[in-house]
């Protein structure tokens, strides 16, 4: 018994001899391979959220984590662009036929509405076809024993490219799956209709196209650039986040609310530009300003997107047809990703330092639970 408590003091006085070191030789940890921390399992309910602080990180160590799903049990399932799906901090699947490429790789994740009867879990990656074009697909998974399972193809062949690739994936209030999908750097494409290109897409649990859709195919709206965010609001209107022009020209991001059949514009118009047949965004960041907007959310009357290189969280409240914008955290946390409303009606975001165009601090990349009342 001694001996096992003298063997227990030696490890613990070598392992604290071992972080003075580091500390003393300002060696940065973030340089070591990132292990993530344990989700919290103790998310509040909604009657103690406001006990609850501004902000708290809640995962870290993750390598561009792209877009989360909250399980009925208020688990997250977690997407890595690298291929990696994981159940809170637990890798539970790599996608082996994904290609991190550019922006591509895994990107968004979506629950079935009848999840707790059928357990499909449906995702959006990049891939290569086998004469070496780059595309996307949609695919639906079974989530069976803390696994992802039996992979079924339900909409392949989404034109990809490096950047434009869209990606994010959500169920409606009408029970249909809407799939946002890039221009892949051929802007013309956005405009034709039986591309699937530069569109928001919507199908049924199979892929199919959705009753309804104004053209006899899986398109529901047009015109897009890069769009990364859906949401819905409390009526069941769906609104839209999409990047502008970057590069050598910069800003026109878009907020959008998006309407079956309509045309948004690209690579015709752009941000408060007019054409007739063309829908212009309800906000946008100007020409001399940038968001880079991904994720989009919608929680008790307002709306929340995160920005990439806005570096930001964005909150918008809609008056009539102008839209007031607040930022929030600029610069504080680097790149956000993903914004989605947890279980207990706080928000929680993704950090996108490490993929690529960031500068990765300690413990990047994070998940990020936000108190909306402390905003």
């Amino acid at each position: 018994m001694m001996k096992n408590i003298v063997i227990l003091l030696g490890i613990l006085i070598l392992a604290g001899v071992g972080v003075w070191y580091l500390n003393s030789r300002n060696i940065n940890l973030s340089s070591f391979p990132n292990i993530p921390l344990p989700l919290s399992q103790n998310v509040p309910s909604p009657k103690d959220a406001k006990d609850a602080p501004a902000t708290e990180v809640i995962a870290q160590g993750l390598d561009t984590p792209w877009s989360i799903a909250f399980l009925p049990d208020g688990n997250m399932l977690v997407t890595e662009r690298k291929g990696t799906v994981r159940l809170n901090e637990n890798p539970i699947a790599t996608i082996k036929n994904s290609k991190e490429i550019g922006e591509g790789g895994l990107l968004g994740i979506a629950l079935d509405p009848n999840f707790s009867a059928n357990y499909y879990v449906y995702l959006y990656y990049t891939y290569s076809e086998s004469g070496g074009n780059t595309l996307n697909r949609v695919v639906r998974m079974k989530y069976k024993n803390n696994q992802l399972i039996d992979e079924k193809i339900i909409v392949e062949a989404i034109p990809g490219a490096s950047n434009h690739n869209g990606g994010r994936v959500k169920f409606g209030p009408d029970g249909f799956l809407y799939i946002t999908t890039g221009d892949a750097q051929n802007p013309s494409s956005a405009q034709d209709t039986n591309s699937l290109a530069g569109k928001i897409l919507r199908v049924d649990e199979n892929g199919n196209p959705a009753g309804g859709n104004p053209f006899g195919n899986r398109v529901y709206s047009f015109g897009h650039r890069n769009p990364q965010g859906i949401t819905w609001d409390k009526n069941g209107a769906l609104f839209e986040t999409e990047h502008g022009p970057s590069g050598t020209e910069t800003g026109n991001d878009e907020f959008n609310k998006i309407e079956i059949g309509k045309n948004y514009g690209w690579p015709d118009i752009r941000g408060k530009e007019t054409k007739e047949g063309m829908v212009t965004p309800i906000a946008e960041s100007g020409r001399t300003d940038t968001w880079a907007p991904a994720g989009l959310a919608y929680l008790n009357g307002k709306f929340y997107f995160t920005g990439l290189r806005g570096e930001a969280l964005y909150e918008v409240t809609l008056n009539g047809a102008s839209a007031n914008l607040k930022t929030h955290f600029k610069g504080e946390f680097g790149r956000l990703r993903d914004v989605i409303v947890g279980p207990d009606g706080m928000l929680y975001l993704t950090t996108s330092n490490r993929d690529g165009r960031g500068v990765p601090k300690a413990g990047d990349d994070k998940i990020i639970r936000i108190n909306p009342d402390k905003l």
